[in-house]
């Protein structure tokens, strides 16, 4: 049994596998967010496609063929901020950092992402990006613990 990616620290089959599988719906905006995380870490693009709100399903699919979810490795999620989203409202918002590793290189996605219901069902509308989003976190020493959040030393973990 493998621990869910989106740093709930549950497992998956009992946090976001079933959401990603579509065996369930998201109950929150922060579920739907968190299992779209996880299907980013899994390289599940359905999942991703299928919380998309409709009309930013057409962009989806462009964005889609020039990239590749292998392409970068998730590493960890953090929720920084909630607003709303919660089981009996119809709109949310979900602030996180997603970080990742890309090339080799730490980089971290900041995100302020806006939720609403659709047929009874949580999708993604859209969201702004945050400052140092993509960026690369400052220099870390080898000896250092590594940003990722691994709780190991830099040198160890991202930077071996």
């Amino acid at each position: 049994m493998s621990i869910c990616p989106c740093g709930s620290n549950l497992v998956l089959d009992a946090c976001c596998g079933p959401i990603v599988s579509g065996a369930i719906p998201a109950p929150t905006a922060e579920a739907l967010m968190r299992s779209r995380f996880t299907a980013f870490s899994l390289n599940h693009p359905d999942h991703i496609r299928n919380t998309h709100a409709k009309e930013m399903r057409d962009a989806d699919e462009r964005a889609a063929a020039r990239s590749s979810l292998a392409a970068v490795e998730w590493v960890r999620l953090e929720v920084l901020d909630t607003a709303l989203g919660g089981m009996d409202d119809d709109t949310g918002v979900v602030e996180f950092a997603a970080h990742y590793r890309e090339n080799g290189v730490m980089r971290v996605h900041r995100e302020r992402s806006n939720f609403r219901r659709d047929g009874g069902r949580w999708v993604y509308v859209d969201g702004s990006f945050g400052p140092g989003a993509g960026e690369r976190p400052g220099k870390v020493g080898r000896n250092e613990p590594c940003p990722c959040g691994s709780g190991k030393k830099y040198k160890r973990c991202c930077g071996g």
